[in-house]
């Protein structure tokens, strides 16, 4: 039987020999890449998105929770957003007059994710309890203003970090968690339909926080998780992993797919966003800002999204900062933390509307805001 200095000593040995692969492996891939989308775009004479604090400006303040705002999701087609909160409650509001249209009490006030459904119809939110929780907007409420729970999906053995639905498939939803796996669900039985990860050995090996489906191909998605890596998974395929993704030091808090359906983003507990191209695997780029002044560590990266055009990503951070970076030359065109009416707190959620017109922030202050672009359409 080993002691337990022996057992240290073997775990640092092998802490060593992970970390020495870890950069040899990074150092090999470096000398694969012979340049970055930064280096090639000022090679061909391409300069940044010029952004000024009119372009970009806080048109609205939605304010009803009265506790941290964890996520949001936009409507397809409608001016609809709903939004889950620390207070236990899912909003559904209209974007257009800041009108609440519904405030619904959760059985489990511990919500991290919520989603529309496609035909705007249904909304639906996972947490704490290990289930995603569906309710019809149509539905009647009950004597104390409550709505009814229309299905809820159980299977997971750890929280529901994420959920989507399938896009243009309110039957078919797919949800990450922190039992490490993914589940594709049949919305109107409440049975899974295909689990990814868990016992197979391609599988994420710590929680799932953040997943994305492929807009051009809704067979494909992507995950990202606690080990540092994204994880592409073909639904037809539950047994294994299409591809792994590495370059992160940190939890991966945000993936989201590039407009082409081609690449993808990503933004990470270590400061950085990344896009990757999804089928050779490759590293195209990584936006990393400045270390704090008071602390010198890179604030956290909590949220992104792309612009309809692609040229810009938007990512929120810890410090309550949003940059909005150009993707090609990897500057930051415009902090949204600095203008007038912005959050107060942790940027914890954001997303575009579909028509890409407006884009909307959720925050630990307890408030949505609405931004809205009065220039550079063409390039948004």
């Amino acid at each position: 039987m080993a002691s337990v200095a022996e057992l240290k000593e073997r775990h640092a040995a092998a802490t060593a020999s992970v970390n020495s692969l870890r950069e040899r492996l990074r150092q090999r891939r470096q000398t694969l890449l012979d340049t970055d989308v930064e280096k090639y775009s000022k090679a061909q004479g391409r300069t940044a998105v010029s952004f000024n604090q009119t372009d970009l400006v806080c048109c609205r303040t939605l304010l009803g929770h009265s506790g941290k705002v964890y996520s949001l999701d936009w409507t397809p087609e409608k001016n609809w957003i709903v939004s889950a909160s620390q207070d236990g409650r899912l909003i559904v509001w209209n974007a257009l007059t800041s009108q609440k249209t519904h405030a619904i009490k959760l059985h489990c006030p511990w919500v991290m994710t919520c989603a529309f459904a496609p035909n705007g119809q249904s909304v639906a939110c996972g947490g704490l309890d290990s289930a995603c929780s569906i309710f019809n907007l149509n539905s009647q409420v009950d004597r104390d203003g409550n709505m009814p729970v229309s299905r809820v999906l159980t299977g997971h053995k750890g929280y529901v970090s994420s959920c989507q639905y399938v896009p243009d498939q309110e039957t078919r939803m797919i949800t990450g968690s922190g039992d490490q796996t993914c589940v594709l669900w049949d919305v109107t039985t409440g049975q899974r339909m295909s689990i990814f990860g868990g016992e197979f050995p391609s599988g994420h090996t710590a929680d799932v926080l953040s997943l994305s489906i492929n807009p051009l191909n809704t067979n494909m998605f992507v995950s990202g998780s606690c080990d540092t890596t994204v994880r592409l998974w073909d639904l037809r395929i539950a047994s294994r992993a299409v591809r792994t993704y590495h370059g992160h030091e940190g939890d991966i808090n945000s993936v989201k797919f590039f407009p082409d359906g081609q690449r993808f983003g990503t933004g990470s507990d270590d400061g950085t966003c990344r896009l990757f191209d999804m089928r050779t695997g490759h590293q195209l780029q990584v936006y990393s800002r400045e270390p704090d002044r008071n602390d010198n560590e890179l604030p956290i990266v909590t949220s992104i999204a792309f612009s309809i055009s692609g040229r810009l990503l938007f990512a929120g951070y810890s410090n309550g900062d949003c940059y909005v970076w150009d993707t090609l030359l990897a500057e930051v065109v415009l902090n949204l933390g600095t203008l007038q009416n912005s959050h107060e707190g942790r940027i914890s959620c954001l997303g575009l509307s579909s028509d890409g017109s407006a884009l909307c922030t959720g925050s630990w202050d307890k408030n949505l805001k609405i931004w809205a672009f009065s220039g550079h359409r063409k390039i948004v």
